[in-house]
């Protein structure tokens, strides 16, 4: 005859079964690089269980693009997509979701790490990276947002906004929104907001690994952006010196009879060090870096 369990014995046995049973419904965590385990995503989407004020976070600046675009047919759940080509004269209504805490931290579409405080989107057919206003029509909030995701997979959605992105239009509890998307041209909206590209910045990304190496040799620094505005370039100049270690500055020039305002940072040393800051600029969505001479 088993005789019950009392007291203390029977709480000690009632911890172990829990144990056991939380141990047999999880899931095996993420192997890191380090040989180490790392903690699984969630197994449901939701917000964050800490509080962060959005209100500050800014919108994407549209910054244009001169490499290839992400535009491939692709299959997602037994059905195709064909994404446009050109995504600046894109025009659409209909409902907006969000993702969050699932996602955050994994590859998007466009091979970049998703933050669910950033402002970015995903969307089916949109070439990636493209640039865009999406406005609750609800309350008439606006962001701009980038898209380098594709999503939302669901037929009566038309684009899925990161949790920051939700929280700013307002419809993060409630989880969708009535909202119109509208595509941006990058090089029409720096002219129309005080921005105009430097003849640096206006060169294409795709300019040879020996030229850019060499061009470091000569003591070169990267450049961001350059502004007609010099309140806008001293805001892009603080975002920046909040990410990057090295010195960043404002420096005017004199171009057809008008001042513009470059953002720079630098000096820099390697030809490494420039290629990883200008890809934390980009993941930050703060601009398009290109090497530049002190000139």
């Amino acid at each position: 005859m088993i005789k019950p369990l009392r007291g203390r014995h029977r709480a000690v046995a009632v911890c172990l079964l829990m144990a056991l049973l939380a141990a047999c419904s999880s899931s095996p965590g993420k192997r890191s690089d380090s040989g180490g385990v790392a903690a699984t995503r969630p197994a449901q989407d939701g917000a964050p269980s800490y509080f962060r004020d959005v209100s500050q976070i800014p919108d994407a600046v549209p910054t244009p693009h001169y490499g290839p675009y992400k535009a491939s047919p692709y299959s997602v759940l037994g059905r195709s997509y064909t994404p446009m080509q050109d995504g600046r004269n894109y025009r659409e209504t209909g409902l907006a979701s969000w993702y969050g805490t699932k996602f955050h931290g994994q590859l998007t579409a466009n091979g970049e790490n998703y933050d669910l405080y950033g402002m970015t989107a995903a969307h089916k057919t949109l070439p990636l990276p493209t640039y865009v206003r999406v406005t609750n029509l609800d309350n008439q909030r606006s962001i701009i947002v980038r898209v380098n995701d594709r999503g939302p997979f669901h037929s009566d959605r038309i684009i899925d906004l990161s949790y920051a992105g939700a929280v700013k239009l307002g419809f993060a509890e409630r989880g969708t929104a009535r909202v119109r998307v509208e595509g941006i041209d990058p090089v029409v909206w720096q002219q129309q907001n005080g921005g105009a590209a430097s003849v640096a910045a206006a060169q294409p990304r795709s300019a040879s690994r020996a030229a850019q190496t060499a061009a470091l040799e000569g003591g070169l620094y990267l450049q961001v952006g350059a502004f007609a505005s010099d309140q806008a370039a001293e805001q892009l100049r603080r975002e920046i010196q909040g990410l990057v270690q090295a010195p960043v500055f404002v420096s005017p020039v004199e171009v057809d009879a008008r001042t513009l305002h470059r953002v720079r940072l630098g000096p820099v040393d390697s030809h490494d060090e420039a290629q990883q800051l200008m890809e934390r600029l980009r993941l930050a969505n703060l601009g398009s870096p290109t090497l530049v001479s002190t000139n």
